[in-house]
């Protein structure tokens, strides 16, 4: 069988614990065909209390995207290992919890550094090394990924949600801009995916708000993914993409 992402590299953020969507990406890429290069910052993850570690036909590169040259320097080592890149995957995110109340301007400095700023910053030098092929469809994408704000009320995790938003608020104009070298781009809202932050009651109460009372699986996204950066996706371009399995926030 033809692999459909044969001769591709691909560069996927945010991986640095196995259970995740970043590494199940990594995973689905690979088994695609596609050269996967894969990068995280396992010191959020130990911040937040995760496990970190993985275990992928790839060995994550460590990087800290609130770094603003971070960005540039990721995408140079993968087309310096690789020649070329194709495809960018940016499922990275700080995480922060608390209200209006709680608001500090550090965290807030910080999140928009890796959520908002890296992802423009990898946009920005991907495009700049894209090498578009003449006589054949578009095979660049690029993915970020938002967190269903627009679709609710996230006050509890308001830092988190305006950085969020603001991708939201891009994606237009983001898409359009990247087009200009030949890169399908979107964003996706994955809803809730069970990725271990949530276990007991609260895992129970999430769950029971979808159709079959089931979370979302990492798996099940980066399926998604895979037909999205494909040949067979390029018809979906610029768009915000509600993929929540059927998660209902009145429920």
């Amino acid at each position: 069988m033809v692999k459909k992402l044969e001769g591709r590299v691909a560069l996927v953020t945010g991986v640095s614990r196995q259970i995740s969507i970043g590494a199940a990406v990594v995973q689905r890429l690979h088994d695609e065909g596609a050269t996967v290069v894969a990068a995280g910052w396992p010191e959020h993850d130990v911040e937040r209390h995760y496990d970190v570690g993985v275990d992928l036909p790839v060995d994550p590169i460590a990087v800290n995207l609130a770094d603003p040259a971070a960005a540039g320097r990721l995408v140079d080592e993968v087309v310096m290992r690789h020649g070329r890149l194709d495809i960018v995957v940016a499922t990275h995110a700080r995480s922060s919890r608390g209200g209006l109340a709680e608001l500090d301007a550090a965290e807030l400095e910080l999140s928009l550094a890796v959520n908002l700023s890296a992802v423009l910053l990898l946009a920005q030098r991907f495009a700049s090394v894209h090498e578009p092929r003449d006589g054949v469809p578009p095979v660049g994408r690029m993915l970020w990924f938002t967190s269903g704000q627009q679709l609710g009320p996230m006050s509890d995790e308001l830092i988190y949600a305006t950085t969020k938003g603001a991708l939201y608020g891009i994606t237009a104009s983001l898409a359009d801009s990247l087009a200009n070298s030949q890169i399908i781009a979107n964003c996706i809202n994955p809803g809730p995916v069970d990725t271990g932050y949530a276990s007991g009651d609260v895992h129970a109460a999430v769950g029971s708000m979808f159709p079959d009372g089931q979370w979302g699986t990492p798996e099940a996204l980066a399926e998604f993914i895979a037909f999205l950066v494909s040949d067979a996706g390029a018809v979906i371009r610029g768009q915000v993409l509600d993929v929540e399995s059927g998660f209902d926030r009145s429920a």
